[in-house]
């Protein structure tokens, strides 16, 4: 290797180096890169209303903030009182537990009991689950101990977002320039695709989150499960993220439903079955039918990789970063890169 070769891999490690000291940064700054994709498209939309671009960021913006405005003021209140309820609940269910596993015990032949009291398996769960929710509960006031961090880290989101949309074309530009002259107009198609892919994945799950939610609360108004619109917003939020959070959200309403009777535990997987077998069969293919399209088992590696690296934003963000980095393969490697070996060796040779 010659000495610039040398030189170019030691900046690359470097730069590697740097951006991995940097990771939470660099994905607030990939989230805000999203979000501001996402508002562009709305502010393109007035544009083409003849709507001057300041006064459609404006309008915009204004929108964003009124619709979380009215979020918090229309479902917080609701949210907060519900998530009181279900603290004050949570230490009931080990208990209850414990009742249901001495009827269980009751209603069970000898010789099995004999086992199970031999293996203490009954015994073991409710441990176990005494031990989560405690851990549970010691993470939750962990959380609220965390909350300047958070609130700081969310208005850096924010600020970051409205400066890429004021100009997103000149930062585009200079993204560009990082690149050789002569791919640039290559990967300018690339950041087209990876664009679009992002924008109908973004706008598909929002709306696929809003039916699971909807859903939910209505099967589980009907069961009379506990603290339904908690619940059913849970449910909405974890659809976010694929094939791990709907697991996720079956588990404290069921938990809640044992409160009642195990009966409405059972009926409340069910409805959580048959939800996700709606949204699996008929609302992805319909809604996310332009979406980039990801194998099952990419979207499961990209969670846990994702998350194991990069934490919560690494997990809140695996699918958008697969979206990326697919994109990214397919043109790059293999079209760019693997469909043309052949021929640059022919070049090299003759």
């Amino acid at each position: 290797m010659r000495f610039k070769h040398w030189l170019g891999l030691i900046v690359l490690v470097i730069s590697l180096y740097i951006l991995w000291q940097l990771q939470q940064v660099v994905l607030l700054l990939f989230a805000a890169v999203i979000l501001a994709t996402i508002l562009n498209r709305i502010v393109q939309r007035f544009q083409q209303s003849r709507v001057k671009r300041g006064i459609a960021i404006a309008i915009t913006i204004i929108i964003l903030i009124t619709g979380i405005i009215g979020f918090f003021a229309l479902v917080v209140p609701s949210l907060v009182t519900q998530l009181q309820e279900l603290i004050n609940l949570l230490p009931q269910i080990p208990q209850q537990l414990r009742t249901w596993a001495d009827w269980l015990q009751a209603a069970i032949p000898g010789s099995m009991l004999k086992q199970l009291e031999e293996t203490q398996g009954l015994e073991n769960l409710v441990q176990q689950i005494q031990t989560w929710i405690s851990q549970l509960l010691g993470n939750f006031f962990v959380l609220l101990n965390n909350s300047l961090s958070v609130v700081l880290n969310i208005l850096l989101f924010l600020v970051l977002t409205i400066m890429l949309l004021a100009n997103p074309s000149q930062y585009r530009r200079i993204f560009i320039l990082i690149f050789p002259a002569f791919y640039r107009r290559r990967i300018d198609e690339i950041l087209s695709e990876c664009e679009t892919s992002l924008v109908g994945w973004v706008k598909g799950t929002l709306i696929t989150m809003i039916l699971v939610a909807l859903l939910s609360f209505i099967g589980l108004s009907i069961l009379g499960v506990r603290l339904p619109f908690v619940n059913a917003m849970l449910a909405g939020l974890l659809e976010f993220i694929p094939n791990v959070g709907p697991t996720l959200s079956v588990i404290l309403p069921t938990s809640l439903a044992l409160l009642d009777a195990p009966w409405k535990a059972g009926a409340t997987i069910l409805l959580y079955i048959i939800i996700q077998q709606v949204e699996s069969f008929v609302l992805v293919p319909i809604i996310m039918k332009k979406e980039a399209n990801l194998l099952p088992v990419f979207t499961i590696l990209a969670v846990v990789i994702f998350a194991s690296f990069f934490g919560f934003l690494g997990l809140f963000l695996s699918i958008p970063l697969l979206i990326v980095s697919q994109i990214c393969l397919k043109e790059i490697l293999v079209k760019d890169i693997l469909n043309k070996w052949h021929l640059n060796r022919t070049n090299n040779s003759g």
